[in-house]
């Protein structure tokens, strides 16, 4: 058995260099999926990483999926939305530049809009996005990080005031996370679009704190807690706050799960697709390797001897 001869990606003709290794983008998981595609173990490796991305994604999708039923019953959330229609974008056989100027063929030509990708993992989401940036001048990216860390900061801060030690999740009632939510503006402030936090005796801008007070650890250490109980909150002001960007001429870039996503108003909706799906498993894999190898060709490694001992390496672990 091996890789499928001639479904490889065209990024995958690219010779085995100590450039390439280095470059660590869809070139170097090319070169070394072309360089091991008759390797047993790479084969093998490949595989145990392709059952891996089911089963986390198979996990992390049944969690939203909770989060979300959690919201719909809070009525954070409308129960009756209809599933949004996707249009399937197979990556198959293409380099991220050529997935990215496709999707960028069906966004409008002027003005901004709300594009939100999905697909399983290793499919390339993270990379299209950052290479749809690099090309369109008013385009921005949306997390929801920001969100969630600022309803922790207000989770946090109550607790505090309430004279208690440590963080107690109890204090994450629907009326307490309903009060904090509505303490987060969405909006342009000084010319520029940022989140306000206000209430609490706290009155400051994302921006301010994003590398002071929200990296404390009474935020970090509480935020997966404050994220099982807050999804509706967020998806519901991220909907918000992406439309007024989209209003104002930014191309907002969203990338994650349907779960969420599903959630977020916009007709601009697209899912990557892999139709050999051996193929994300051997990205994966590639990933892991050329990683790995590109530290022991800065020791002065010859490519291909780094990308055997990094497949021992890595598949041995």
């Amino acid at each position: 058995s091996r890789i499928s001869e001639g479904r490889l990606d065209k990024a995958m003709a690219v010779a085995l260099t100590a450039e390439v290794l280095k470059a660590r983008d869809d070139k170097t998981s090319g070169a070394v999926i072309a360089f091991l595609k008759d390797d047993p173990v790479f084969i093998e490796f490949s595989k145990s990483e392709l059952d891996g991305i089911v089963a986390r994604d198979d996990e992390d999708g049944k969690k939203l999926a909770a989060g979300v039923e959690q919201a719909v019953k809070k009525g954070v959330l409308p129960a009756d939305l209809p599933p949004p229609t996707y249009e399937q974008v197979d990556v198959l056989g293409k380099t991220a530049d050529e997935v990215a100027d496709e999707i960028i063929a069906k966004l409008p030509k002027e003005g901004g809009c709300v594009m939100i990708l999905v697909g399983l993992s290793g499919t390339g989401k993270g990379t299209t996005v950052d290479k749809i940036k690099a090309k369109l001048p008013n385009a921005s990216t949306w997390s929801n990080g920001n969100c969630f860390r600022s309803l922790t900061l207000l989770a946090a801060t109550w607790c505090e005031q309430q004279g208690k030690s440590e963080f107690d999740p109890a204090c994450l009632t629907p009326e307490n996370l309903a009060s904090w939510a509505g303490m987060l503006e969405f909006g342009q402030f000084d010319g520029k679009f940022d989140i306000r936090i206000n209430g609490l005796g706290l009155d400051t801008r994302v921006s301010e704190i994003a590398d002071t007070v929200l990296k404390e650890a009474r935020v970090g250490k509480n935020i997966p807690t404050v994220a099982q109980e807050t999804q509706g909150e967020v998806v519901k002001f991220a909907g918000n706050a992406v439309q007024k960007m989209g209003e104002a001429g930014t191309v907002v870039l969203l990338e994650g799960r349907e779960q969420t996503l599903n959630f977020i108003p916009s007709p601009y909706r697209f899912c990557l697709t892999m139709s050999d799906t051996t193929i994300i498993g051997a990205r994966r894999a590639a990933q892991r390797i050329g990683a790995a190898a590109a530290a022991k060709v800065d020791q002065g490694t010859g490519p291909e001897e780094a990308v055997k001992a990094a497949l021992a390496e890595v598949a041995g672990k």
